[in-house]
């Protein structure tokens, strides 16, 4: 009698379906509005799909294992500027395929079974995910609303979620899904207990220009620089999620860490559209394309703000990012995971349930939240803000 044999491994055993899949799957069978996942349903500006056509007639074989140097050294430029150093695109800089590998190829490169890996909470999906598949321990630190909306840092918890088993700490500024941009104080505090308990810092900054307060890198605080390593990538900032283009930037002896796992995880990134990312980056310089972003995003943001006040859900107001997390307490509903299951179906608009972004153990801190995207078209915004009213009318879940 032939035995039955596991062929998942344990490292994927506790993963399922990404809440992103679930509920776009939901949005598209009954025909909602997606402010679900986090792409753009608009067109990228036309120097950005110029650049792509132009470099569609480039070079298209292999770039070289750090990158394209054209790609690199705009991004060395970019950050030698705003960090005040003068940084080397080949030791300084590594093109990855997107954040999300940069994130996944830094903890293959840093982690090691046992190691801890402090993530704070509501995270980024992806992070936990990365931390196991590395063979390290994820700790988690729940950062939690005050009375005003403010999403605040319990630096008394972080303190105790250090110790000698600490090898890293993931940041996220602007923050995905709360919008908290931290504070000069608060990165100061991480990077005296990144130092004190020898740990590095993974700064995952893809909203680094959706902004609506002043945006600091952890590595351009005093001390942070040696410390940190800083994520970010074309997708968010470009309107082009599908390039998956991104980059990390730290010293030298990190780089070359995450590099040795790069080399056997995509090994490059598709060089025409490393190519047209240079291009996009240079003239983003030189355009105002920045300051114009930042409008638009906080016209979007406003928008939404707008249209929630007119439904039972109370916004939080995000100083960055492109999501709004909005409070459903006035509905007093079964939870979160209910009521973005219901509202496509019964409302016609697609949320994301934050309780996918905590920990097992803190999950009830999301029982009355929901995320909502607003990098949509404006009228995609004001349609849902409508369909949101329809809360009012005995909804249930």
């Amino acid at each position: 009698m032939s035995t039955h044999r596991q062929f998942n491994s344990k490292r994927i055993a506790s993963f399922g379906e990404t809440v992103f899949a679930k509920y776009t799957r939901l949005a598209q069978e009954h025909k909602a509005i997606n402010l679900g996942q986090g792409f753009p349903d608009f067109e990228p500006p036309a120097f950005v799909l110029e650049a792509l056509r132009a470099a569609s007639t480039t070079f298209q074989q292999y770039a070289p294992l750090p990158g394209l140097p054209a790609l690199s050294e705009v991004v060395a430029k970019t950050m030698s500027a705003r960090l005040g150093l003068g940084l080397k695109p080949e030791e300084n800089v590594q093109i990855t395929v997107g954040a999300t590998e940069a994130l996944f190829a830094t903890m293959q490169a840093l982690i090691d079974p046992g190691d801890e890996v402090i993530l704070l909470e509501p995270f980024y999906d992806a992070y936990p995910a990365d931390v196991l598949m590395a063979g390290g321990v994820p700790k988690y630190v729940p950062l939690l609303p005050d009375v005003t909306g403010r999403w605040i840092l319990d630096l008394a918890e972080l303190t105790a979620a250090f110790n000698a088993k600490t090898k890293a700490i993931i940041l996220n500024t602007p923050h995905n899904p709360s919008g908290k941009v931290f504070s000069s104080d608060e990165l100061d505090a991480i990077i005296r207990l990144a130092h004190k308990h020898n740990a590095i810092i993974i700064s995952d900054e893809v909203y680094e220009h959706i902004s609506f307060v002043p945006h600091l890198s952890v590595a351009q605080r005093p001390g942070g620089w040696e410390r940190s390593i800083t994520i970010s990538s074309i997708g968010k900032t470009f309107s082009v999620t599908g390039w998956k283009v991104g980059w990390a930037v730290g010293p030298k002896e990190l780089i070359r860490a995450v590099r040795l796992a790069h080399q056997w995880i995509p090994f490059v990134v598709a060089t025409p559209l490393q190519e047209a990312s240079a291009s996009v980056l240079t003239q983003a310089a030189k355009n105002d394309y920045y300051a114009k972003l930042r409008r638009l995003y906080q016209g979007k943001r406003d928008t939404l703000l707008a249209a929630l006040k007119q439904t039972p859900l109370k916004a939080l107001v995000p100083q960055g990012g492109y999501f709004v997390i909005a409070d459903s307490s006035a509905l007093d509903l079964k939870g979160d995971v209910a009521l973005c299951e219901a509202l496509p179906v019964q409302v016609g608009v697609t949320a994301i349930p934050p309780s996918a972004f905590y920990s097992k153990d803190h999950r009830h801190l999301a029982k009355h939240l929901l995320r909502l995207a607003f990098c949509k078209s404006d009228e995609a915004l004001q349609e849902a803000g409508q369909r949101l009213q329809n809360l009012r009318e005995g909804f249930k879940t």
